[in-house]
């Protein structure tokens, strides 16, 4: 607990001292103004320019190991084709883009490009980065030189209000989901075939799980009958809504009759609590599921140990069918609904993710030669034909043509080098991940290879989520550095506390003393600042 909070101080100091030292002034956002002090028209492409341009971001996990750099991968050497813009790319170490990106600011060398989630994972957040001078507010410049992110943002008001501060700034060329079949991707899954052959229905409630994990573990021999990752935190999977939201709570802030709630501060989380100590007692849940990570997961679902799980239709089901079925050619992985109380009921909460969920965005940096041309190649990705690139790739090579549908290849869902569909799919195309794009419906339906990751998605959409989820909200930069350090403290309070009562290391009976406790590490000041930029957010 102490590294964790000696290394979130670290992060914080080093970039407060950039802010303070060697960071551009803000007045360096006057380039923006100065590039774009004309409109053009729209923007043809490929762009006839021989200038080149820098651009910082992380390689997919997809890829790591398959290719070495962002120049070997085929969609990057063709999108620098398809812009016309030459790019020269700078990639983090795997998993460490938030430290490498700090020591990147310290040093004050950026790139023309940088692709980083600035609202989540940017101390104090868009706002602070634009006013210390690292990255440019974009609002003349998209009005300028990007029609076509401008055109859909119009067209879609909500969306609109997403990409953008309380401030009304414009930070990033956003990944966009097109359409709300590709919000749901996470839920409960469930060996099919044991129900059948124990005379058991998917489970609905709660006691319906507790019945399907006892015949598990009484006649099917699965020591760990549910087991789900707990990494990066506890019981990471399970916080989503799979059971939380059960007991009409999940485990970050929602809304409900009009205020703003922290889900391990209500009742419903010692209920939770309760059951799933309950389950661990009786040898239910997974022994090892304080420390469960993806590759312990995999074993003990192919292996035959774990007949219930959380996951992806995608990288779940797709990835764990062929693993059960290596073992038992007629075994079969179904999702089942979100868990609730009295049968027939709608799950309160659910994983859904927003149109806009910050993840893959490109913001140009203060240091950006030519902030003009790196807005307009930007903005490719929001054309019709960039759109089609980034999400089917080049036709011919990874699409077809068919009945007006673009079609994969091959090379993508039979690829020669054995890559899977998920590996090769990010060579070609961005679809599979994010970036700056609205992505397409038509990517899922392919991907979606098997019946059941497409049935899946139907079953996990049956929730009220939208009724109390937060939309993507902006706290002021001081508010955003008094709610890190509040939030910090409270969520390892909020570890510490499951860990202990679902291990049997504490009673149930504890839950009222923790939640005293983060009444004072001031919880409700954190629920303050939540409402104010909700507030904020609703005025835009």
């Amino acid at each position: 607990m102490k590294k964790v909070i000696l290394a979130s101080t670290l992060v914080t100091t080093l970039v407060s001292m950039v802010g303070c030292s060697t960071a551009p002034s803000a007045s360096t956002n006057e380039k923006a103004k100065e590039s774009s002090s004309s409109a053009s028209g729209p923007t043809t492409y490929p762009i006839q320019t021989d200038k080149t341009l820098t651009y910082w971001g992380e390689l997919t996990p997809n890829i790591v190991g398959v290719k070495p750099s962002h120049n070997e991968v085929p969609f990057f050497q063709e999108w620098q084709k398809k812009t016309g813009v030459k790019l020269k790319f700078t990639a983090p170490p795997a998993n460490q883009a938030k430290e490498a990106l700090n020591v990147m600011l310290a040093s004050g060398d950026l790139p023309d490009m940088i692709e980083y989630n600035f609202l989540n994972s940017f101390p104090g957040g868009p706002e602070k980065a634009i006013k210390d001078g690292y990255i440019l507010r974009l609002n003349d410049l998209i009005d300028k030189h990007a029609p076509n992110l401008k055109k859909y943002l119009k067209e879609h008001p909500e969306i609109d209000k997403m990409v953008k501060t309380d401030n009304g700034s414009y930070y990033t060329f956003p990944f966009i989901r097109g359409d709300e079949y590709l919000q749901v991707f996470q839920g409960p899954i469930i060996r099919k075939d044991w129900l059948d052959e124990l005379g058991l229905p998917v489970p609905e409630t709660i006691d319906d799980w507790t019945k399907t994990l006892r015949a598990f573990k009484e006649k099917k021999g699965a020591d760990a009958a549910l087991s789900f990752t707990s990494k990066p935190r506890f019981f990471n999977d399970s916080y989503n809504g799979a059971f939380l939201g059960a007991f009409g709570v999940n485990r970050g802030f929602y809304m409900e009759n009009g205020q703003i709630k922290f889900g391990p501060a209500e009742k419903g989380f010692k209920e939770y609590l309760t059951l799933f100590s309950q389950w661990y007692k009786e040898g239910l849940l997974d022994k090892n599921i304080a420390t469960t990570d993806t590759k312990a997961l995999d074993g003990s679902i192919a292996a035959a140990e774990t007949g219930a799980t959380i996951g992806n239709a995608g990288g779940g089901i797709g990835k764990w069918q062929p693993l059960v079925q290596n073992k038992d050619p007629k075994a079969l992985l179904v999702a089942a609904p979100y868990p609730v109380l009295k049968k027939g009921d709608t799950p309160k909460f659910g994983q859904k993710d927003k149109p806009f969920s910050a993840g893959g965005i490109v913001a140009v940096t203060t240091k950006a030669k030519d902030p003009e041309l790196a807005v307009k190649m930007l903005d490719y990705g929001y054309s019709d034909e960039g759109r089609m690139f980034f999400n089917f790739g080049t036709e011919g090579v990874s699409y077809n043509m068919e009945n007006g549908y673009p079609k994969y290849t091959d090379l993508l869902m039979k690829n020669p080098d054995k890559l899977a569909p998920a590996q090769a799919m990010s060579l070609y195309i961005r679809g599979s991940y994010n970036g700056p794009f609205i992505q397409d419906k038509r990517y899922a339906e392919q991907f979606f290879t098997l019946p059941t990751q497409r049935e899946a998605i139907d079953v996990w959409k049956k929730t009220d989520t939208d009724k109390y989820s937060l939309p993507p909200l902006t706290p002021t930069p001081e508010e955003s550095s008094e709610y890190a350090k509040i939030m910090n403290d409270i969520d390892t309070l909020v570890d510490e506390m499951t860990l202990k009562i679902i291990l049997g290391a504490e009673s149930p009976d504890q839950f009222e003393s923790y939640v005293s406790k983060m009444k004072s590490l001031n919880l409700d000041k954190a629920i303050e600042i939540q409402k104010a930029a909700l507030d904020r957010y609703n005025k835009r």
